[in-house]
């Protein structure tokens, strides 16, 4: 075989391999694989004393948590068709492994205003946006509550799976002062890594 031929063979294997998904057999699995930042899933910046990290959730951990105890092959496919159609990102903020709110408000006029931020305000500090500045739509966030019972402020966000948004090379997506004077914190998401999400053999 030619050098040349088996140029092209090797770097034809690469591709098909780079493109087959990655299945785990359970949550756990896929999870610990989520939070290894090197797989391009776990985004995290420290900035003014407090810490930001961005998860890309795939369908499949959306998925899992509706499944019941028994389940058939055709209530995976639902529920992955269920979901399937939507971006789903978990934002996490913290300062010294406490709640925002536990750590940034001075007084109670302030975490008056950071509740009601966080509880109704979102929408328009955290946005999606492609290198050409085409912003991708905030459907839905989900804000709960932990009354400092938690090492940090957690949220998930939900967006449309826009696939011509996912022609683009990578996403970013920016995090709004929310009072912590850590300014605006950007995040590049890399698309490869959500067309070829991982799964989990159901």
């Amino acid at each position: 075989m030619k050098l040349s031929q088996l140029v092209i063979l090797l770097t034809i294997t690469f591709v098909i391999v780079s493109c087959t998904t990655t299945s785990f057999d359970t949550k756990e699995e896929l999870l610990t694989y989520l939070q290894d930042k090197d797989h391009g899933y776990l985004h995290e910046k420290s900035v003014n004393g407090y810490d930001f990290s961005l998860l890309y959730k795939p369908t499949d951990m959306l998925v899992d948590q509706e499944l019941s105890d028994t389940y058939t092959k055709e209530d995976v496919e639902k529920l992955r068709n269920k979901y399937k159609k939507y971006l789903y990102f978990t934002l996490s903020m913290s300062r010294g492994n406490k709640e925002l709110l536990s750590t940034t408000p001075r007084n109670r006029q302030e975490f008056g205003a950071m509740v009601n931020e966080l509880a109704f305000g979102m929408d328009k500090k955290v946005h999606v946006f492609t290198p050409q500045k085409d912003t991708l739509e905030l459907l839905d966030y989900v804000y709960p509550r932990m009354y400092g019972m938690s090492r940090a402020t957690t949220m998930l966000f939900v967006y449309p799976r826009d696939e011509e948004f996912l022609k683009e090379e990578y996403l970013n997506i920016t995090v709004g002062d929310l009072g912590t004077y850590t300014g605006e914190v950007k995040f590049k998401v890399q698309t490869k890594q959500i067309k070829n999400e991982p799964q989990i053999k159901f």
